[in-house]
């Protein structure tokens, strides 16, 4: 790459969304860990 290369952004619209599917894999995961816990105190 050189540093008059133009920058490789993604349009807002992508950012947006891989910023919300970021998010929903963490709640995701944060939300099997919580289901782990609870099945496995039962």
């Amino acid at each position: 790459m050189l540093w008059s290369d133009p920058e490789n952004k993604p349009p807002k619209e992508l950012r947006d969304a891989q910023a919300m599917m970021r998010r929903a894999g963490v709640v995701l995961a944060l939300a099997m860990l919580v289901a782990m816990f609870a099945l496995g105190i039962r």
